[in-house]
């Protein structure tokens, strides 16, 4: 692999994005970074404080089994990066779902972990930040020697970068650069859905009302103490939340989701609820709320995506089977790579499904069994729509 086909466009800069960043610059690959926003970490992953605990299941799981993963690696990322009281710190959660107990857990604030990834990314390889830019559409252009590229088009229809790979990590944004402008993909193939999560906080004065985080029906943070969370959050806050919203892709808060937040928190502990209805009948409760995106299966998306017009040929073919296809048979665009809908679990995944993107693309041995490689294949849903049917066209 020659030093300009290693580099690629990476498109989002949350914690999908920037993990990505952060495994593709300890490979030594060129990094172009995008986002609409005028900074890192300014969506989903502006979270002010969030947990990163194991997935508990009575019998593993696919998710299990990558969240598992998942904890132990962003343990060990921000143990290296980020330093307790500045963005993480360490605690148990007590477990009040099915199989109740006390688990080892962290309580983060995303944004520290991304910025550390770039920060990281930067001084490793050549990272370039594109701020402010918006994509309307992503373009593979006509080979030039035969090289092709990825190009990353505007609104105006200026080139914004280019690249011959690119790596999509927009979030629910994913959706309509893949599926709406430039149809890579039909949405049949690309089921993601937006997810409007609310988290209810307010200032911490005296103390806390549990002795540690409480799970349930959402995450009650008593106390977590952050010398970044000034000045939009107080420096020592108390969290309940979030809701998880199906299709509502809104991002102001609202009255009736904080009422949830209440009504679970209530489930936990009662106390924390009525401080929490007091802090809103004086108008001290504050509330914070973004979109993420999840895929129809609840898995996340990571790797190469799949190349609908060859799979047609293919499928087209003389003595094609379909029922006989495996996963691995479906052609894939060149160099076009998604990490997406990591839901809620954004701290949790994005590393160990970055790793597999960037071992994707450098060509190297995946980091994951191949079962854990077919639960996140992006190419899933058009397989076994395949399989079943024609192809749209």
């Amino acid at each position: 692999m020659t030093s300009e086909s290693r580099h690629t466009l990476v498109i989002g800069a949350g914690l999908a994005g920037a993990a990505v960043c952060a495994m593709l610059a300890r490979k030594g690959w060129h990094i172009t970074l995008i986002d609409a926003a005028d900074g890192p970490a300014k969506a989903a992953s502006s979270l002010p404080v969030g947990m990163l605990s194991p997935h508990v299941t009575r019998s593993p799981t696919p998710l299990s089994r990558l969240c598992d993963l998942g904890v132990t690696a962003a343990r060990a990322e921000l143990q290296r990066l980020v330093q307790q009281g500045a963005g993480w710190q360490a605690c148990e959660v007590d477990n009040l779902q099915h199989d109740p107990g006390r688990w080892p857990a962290a309580l983060v604030r995303p944004g520290a972990l991304v910025k550390a990834w770039l920060a990281e990314a930067a001084q490793t390889t050549t990272l370039t930040t594109l701020w402010s830019a918006r994509i309307r559409a992503l373009q593979r252009t006509r080979p030039v020697e035969g090289v092709s590229l990825w190009r990353a088009v505007g609104p105006d229809g200026q080139t914004l970068a280019e690249a011959p790979n690119a790596v999509v990590a927009a979030a629910f944004g994913t959706f309509a650069l893949l599926s709406d402008q430039e149809p890579w993909l039909p949405s049949e193939a690309l089921p993601l859905r937006p997810v409007k999560g609310q988290m209810s906080l307010g200032a911490l004065e005296g103390a806390p009302l549990a002795k540690r985080p409480q799970r349930q029906n959402g995450v009650f943070v008593p106390r977590y103490e952050d010398s970044g969370l000034p000045p939009e959050w107080p420096e020592r806050i108390w969290s309940m939340g979030s809701t998880y919203e199906r299709g509502d892709n809104s991002l102001h808060t609202t009255e009736a989701a904080h009422a949830r937040n209440a009504d679970s928190l209530g489930a936990m502990n009662t106390a924390a609820r009525e401080a929490m209805q007091s802090a809103q009948s004086t108008e001290q409760l504050m509330g914070w709320a973004q979109v993420r995106c999840a895929s129809l299966d609840r898995l996340p998306l990571a790797g190469a995506l799949p190349d609908m017009a060859a799979m047609q040929r293919a499928m087209e073919e003389p003595g094609f089977h379909r029922s006989r296809s495996t996963l691995s048979d479906v052609p894939r665009h060149s160099g076009l790579f998604t990490l997406s809908a990591l839901g809620s679990r954004g701290l949790t995944l994005a590393l160990p499904m970055a790793q597999l993107v960037a071992d994707g693309l450098a060509g190297d041995k995946p980091c994951l069994p191949d079962d854990l490689i077919r639960a996140v294949d992006p190419a899933r849903f058009a397989w076994r729509q395949a399989r079943r049917q024609a192809i749209p066209r």
